[in-house]
């Protein structure tokens, strides 16, 4: 998700569009619109992406662009229309029919709202435009999976899960004076199987304390919010660990506990993207309790999304019904090695 930010790079449908173009591989696809034959000259695809001006989605609009461009040929170039659809389940739907009514040859989409899938789904279906989801997973009416590129959602939480337990497990703390923080936007599915990998393997890697899960928006704000009363209704938790569906989740959560005046010492913090959890590792910065993250690339998501859908378009090729990108934990001694960005 990110869980879980595009102004320099979207751009409304009707503007004017860079010429890239990909080819790739894959399985057959268990629904999404699969019947249009190969295309042969310009291709368009749009690019349609909740939360557009987070860094994660900026990255991921960034890496379809460069997949593409690089595998561009002089007889074949592809137009790629990215549009920002903020949390706007309404707003998808629309952008859908337009980019349908403009004659695209593909779509990937990143959904505000899963259930808007069926509606989705069903207008590429009928207009014969292949479709994949992006990040969130969607299904078309009659509950089949819209192929989908992005991360395993279970796999990424087990990994910070891991994380958490081996970064906590020196400090000593007892179940009694210690909580378990999991904030997440808890009717997102993406955000379910990210924390059901994390309260396994923490669990499992001799992880103690008492667990309190915070529902929040999936927003900085919003789990700072929250979480703020529930630090405030547990006076007798001393030390807090803290997890959850993105590093918004994980960054509101810190920033509560330091206004509630306890003591970076007494917190570890794994994030889940990487790319605020960052900030606290760079020269100068205050301790804040974010101990390490899981780095999630957009760029390769959205260079993924690319590849199959114009292999689709110009090939044929079915599209994969799953196509996930490698995750790894980071932290202050590893994280300038990677491509990682702080926002």
């Amino acid at each position: 998700m990110r869980p879980s930010r595009i102004p320099a790079i979207a751009c409304a449908l009707g503007a004017s569009t860079l010429l890239i173009a990909g080819c790739s591989s894959g399985q057959q696809a268990s629904s999404g619109a699969q019947s249009a034959g190969p295309v042969s000259g310009n291709i368009t695809v749009a690019l349609l992406q909740k939360q557009g001006d987070q860094q994660y989605f900026i990255d991921e609009a960034a890496g379809a662009q460069a997949a593409a461009k690089e595998l561009s040929t002089p007889e074949s170039t592809v137009s790629l229309k990215v549009v920002n659809l903020g949390q706007d389940a309404n707003k998808a739907v629309t952008e859908t029919d337009s980019a349908i009514a403009q004659k695209v040859n593909g779509i990937a989409i990143v959904v505000p709202d899963q259930k808007i899938g069926p509606q989705v789904a069903g207008a590429a279906t009928t207009a014969g435009i292949p479709l994949v989801s992006a990040d969130d997973s969607i299904s078309d009416s009659a509950g089949a999976a819209v192929p989908f590129v992005g991360f395993d959602g279970f796999d990424m939480g087990s990994k910070v899960g891991t994380e958490a337990a081996k970064e906590a497990a020196p400090k000593g703390w007892t179940a009694a004076d210690t909580a378990v923080i999991y904030a997440s936007k808890q009717d997102l599915t993406v955000c379910q199987d990210r924390v059901r990998g994390e309260k396994e393997q923490f669990t499992k890697g001799g992880g103690v304390g008492k667990v309190i899960d915070v529902g929040t928006d999936n927003s900085v704000n919003g789990a700072q919010s929250t979480a703020s009363g529930i630090i405030t209704g547990n006076p007798s938790v001393k030390n807090w660990i803290v997890m959850g569906c993105n590093d918004e989740n994980v960054s509101g959560v810190l920033q509560a506990l330091s206004n509630a005046k306890v003591p970076a010492a007494n917190v570890v913090g794994v994030g889940l993207g990487a790319y605020i959890a960052c900030k606290s590792w760079q020269p100068g910065a205050a301790a804040d309790g974010f101990h390490s993250a899981l780095y999630i690339d957009g760029h390769d998501v959205g260079g993924d999304a690319v590849r199959t859908l114009v292999a689709k378009i110009r090939n044929g090729t079915p599209l994969p019904p799953k196509t996930i990108a490698k995750t790894q934990i980071v932290d202050a001694a590893n994280a300038a090695s990677t491509s990682l960005k702080c926002t």
